[in-house]
């Protein structure tokens, strides 16, 4: 007979390629129990899992009968993202429970693609989601989205209703004004915008919420830090040296603020010649990686420069919504995962889980 004991060893040498961790000390095991030469195993991951909640299941199990061979398993896979601890003394925000900030040096890399298309991906591995454009000054969302010159609604002219698009919650500056409107605006009225932004919006029930940063380390970003409960960051680069010159900084402010870096998105790694198939590592190659392994944090994944991912964005259907089943699809939500794996294994906020009490005399 195997014991419950072998088993969770067992299950210590399994390595979840997600989480980096086996399964005991990622703590997602959650019981299991021996009935007879049945053993039921429960799990329970903090990210969302998409269709790799089957192929978890299935390689499990045929791991777990090459450690065992008579043992018969049954395996219940399931997931919850969990609300985890921001570093900004600022109260938690209601019906929002994670807050990922996408930045990025320099601008032109791709970084507002790359934020709307993980959101994209976070969604269709079932998550609820939402995407704030905290480019106040250049807003592309609307257009990203398929819904410039669409105007938000409101219900008691405080607070203003999302804008849903692809299943998204999205809000940018770009809803509230004209399109060739130009913000000149200084600083602390653009900091002031961002935060109204954010906080005025009835965001609904979102498991993440994505911030789209304007590129640098300036008012926006700080204010962002400072003001707003981020959870964590994702830092989007190309592969060239003035990028990742850039990219550098921009991590550096996070460490500043003591937001956790999940990782590095290398963006236009290669171009695939759409005549005779040839690779070409146009700005350069494994920068990404370099970085990555620099400042101590998950290379999360590499994105080509594409002519489709450029034309879906600006016609507002993006790849993972416009080609659901592409490879380029298949690499997002990839990327997506395991950034949303990598913020599970972050200290919880179980505060957040409890409604707040009031105690009266009466």
């Amino acid at each position: 007979m195997v014991t419950e004991e072998q088993i969770r060893e067992y299950l210590s040498e399994y390595r979840d390629p997600f989480l980096k961790q086996d399964l005991v000390d990622a703590k997602v095991l959650k019981n299991i129990e021996i009935k007879g030469d049945v053993a039921i195993i429960s799990l329970k991951l903090g990210f969302p899992l998409g269709q790799y909640q089957e192929l978890l299941k299935k390689e499990l199990t045929e791991f777990l009968n090459s450690k065992a061979p008579s043992l018969k398993v049954e395996l219940n896979i399931s997931w919850r993202v969990d609300a985890h601890v921001h570093p900004a003394k600022v109260k938690a925000m209601p019906n929002i429970k994670n807050i990922i900030a996408v930045a990025s040096g320099k601008g032109g890399v791709g970084k507002s693609t790359t934020s709307v298309n993980l959101a994209l991906a976070l969604r269709a591995l079932g998550a609820n989601v939402g995407i704030l454009d905290a480019d106040i000054y250049g807003p592309s969302m609307p257009i990203m989205l398929g819904m410039q010159g669409k105007n938000p609604e409101t219900i008691d002219k405080k607070s203003i209703l999302p804008i849903t698009s692809h299943g998204l919650q999205s809000m940018s500056i770009g809803y509230l004004v004209k399109p060739e409107q130009a913000m000149v605006w200084r600083g602390p009225m653009a900091s002031g915008a961002l935060q109204q932004l954010i906080n005025d919006t009835q965001w609904k029930d979102l498991d993440y919420l994505i911030i789209d940063l304007p590129p640098g380390t300036g008012d926006i970003q700080l204010t962002m830090a400072q003001k707003i409960p981020v959870t964590a960051a994702v830092v989007v680069t190309t592969p060239q040296d003035i990028a990742l010159a850039d990219a550098r900084k921009a991590v550096t402010m996070f460490n500043k603020v003591s937001v956790p870096v999940l990782g590095v998105v290398e963006n236009m790694a290669m171009h695939t010649c759409s005549n005779c198939g040839h690779e070409e590592h146009i700005f350069g190659q494994g920068g990404g990686d370099i970085l990555a392994k620099e400042i101590g944090v998950e290379l999360l994944g590499s994105l080509p420069l594409s002519l489709n991912i450029r034309e879906q964005t600006d016609a507002g259907e993006p790849t993972v919504a416009k080609e659901p089943e592409s490879e380029i699809t298949q690499r997002y939500l990839d990327i997506a995962q395991r950034m949303a794996a990598k913020l599970s294994l972050e200290a919880k906020d179980f505060k957040a889980s409890f409604p707040s009490i009031s105690i009266e005399n009466t």
